[in-house]
């Protein structure tokens, strides 16, 4: 009997299915795995949520203009964050400017 070996499967696949089952189930947590697909890209590499108080997701952003801009953006993010995590979890965004290295 001649037993054909499988592929491997690819470790997105298996750290995906891994990452589910250890997240914590929090507002923070769930705000941050839906933060690219809400935002984008471009914005996710400039800005990411870091915390979480009472529905207020506090965003650190890599500069000032990226604050301000998505202080301006913070009702429509909201609501596709709200879209996304299901629910109504997340009441308004604090854009913050972090001075630390990405």
């Amino acid at each position: 009997m001649s037993h054909r070996r499988r592929s491997p499967r690819p470790l997105e696949l298996a750290l995906g299915e891994v990452r589910g089952r250890l997240a914590p189930e929090t507002v923070l947590a769930a705000v941050q795995a839906s933060w690219g697909e809400a935002v984008g890209a471009m914005i996710a590499a400039q800005a990411t949520p870091t915390s979480e108080r009472a529905g207020v997701v506090t965003v650190s952003c890599a500069a000032s203009v990226w604050a301000q801009e998505l202080d301006l953006m913070g009702p429509e993010i909201v609501a596709r964050l709200n879209e996304l995590v299901g629910g109504q979890p997340v009441v308004r965004l604090r854009c913050v400017t972090d001075s630390s290295p990405r």
